[in-house]
């Protein structure tokens, strides 16, 4: 009997894997085998302080060996999802893992590749502000979040979201947004497997990361692009998210139909 596909799913900054929690439902019916991981410092059972001082690096060491152990487990590569941050996360796995296939939602971007808009420039100009330090948890500003992040959800919802974010890490926050103030290159991309299918997905209305960004990174991956009309940042929970959710299962059995043509 042949082992269901996995798919990895990784869940962005002050997030869970309950980001997920509808999200995987689509794909959970179409055969895959779904999962979901916190990154480190991030699960119910751990404390805010546990994020402190950790990096990127680590948040894509720990997904890289999730994907080795799923393809020894599996026989096969599992395909990786990430949103937002956890796009960034996705890419650097992508070049240190086995990976079948990468799919990036409104993924931050990595190192040498600026944001495009005005909003975009003034985030990465006050984070000094707010993080002075890389050694210590950032708290969710709500205020930003619901404006921002989660602007498209119903205010009931948006309440529900914002109260499960938690504290972020600030070095990692650091390396992802002022990349050019990182002396180690932290989120500087190596080389993707050749021939690794890539797909991103940005909303044409996000004010995280703008389209053009995301088009941007798109680009540097040589990856699919497409763009959501009226969505923005919270892709794989704002209404609309059905829509992405069937796109992106589109386009893997796509791949799936040329690799067996």
């Amino acid at each position: 009997m042949t082992r269901p596909q996995t798919i990895i799913m990784v869940h962005g900054a002050f997030c869970g894997g309950w980001v997920f929690d509808d999200f995987r439902t689509p794909f959970a019916e179409a055969g895959l085998r779904v999962i979901t991981p916190d990154l480190r410092g991030h699960g119910p059972q751990e404390s805010p302080g546990d994020v402190s001082g950790l990096s990127m690096a680590d948040f894509a060491a720990d997904i890289a060996e999730v994907c080795r152990r799923q393809a020894a487990e599996d026989g096969a590569p599992p395909i990786l999802l990430g949103h937002s941050m956890g796009g960034l996360v996705a890419q650097m796995t992508a070049s240190r893992a086995p990976v079948g296939a990468l799919v990036l939602l409104a993924p931050s971007a990595p190192w040498g590749v600026f944001g495009s808009s005005l909003e975009e420039a003034v985030t990465a100009a006050a984070l000094p502000l707010v993080a002075p330090t890389p050694f210590s948890p950032v708290e969710p500003d709500l205020r930003l979040l619901k404006a921002f992040s989660l602007d498209r959800l119903p205010a009931g919802e948006r309440e529900a979201v914002a109260r499960r974010t938690r504290p972020e890490s600030a070095r990692a926050i650091l390396e992802t947004l002022t990349w050019w103030l990182d002396p180690l290159m932290t989120t500087r991309m190596e080389a993707l497997p050749a021939g690794l299918d890539v797909l991103v997905v940005s909303g044409a209305r996000d004010r995280v990361h703008s389209p053009a960004t995301v088009r941007a990174v798109a680009v540097r991956l040589n990856a699919d692009y497409l763009e959501m009309d009226g969505m923005s940042h919270w892709l794989p929970g704002e209404p609309g998210w059905g829509n992405v959710a069937d796109a992106v299962l589109k386009w893997v059995a796509g791949r799936r139909n040329r690799a067996a043509a």
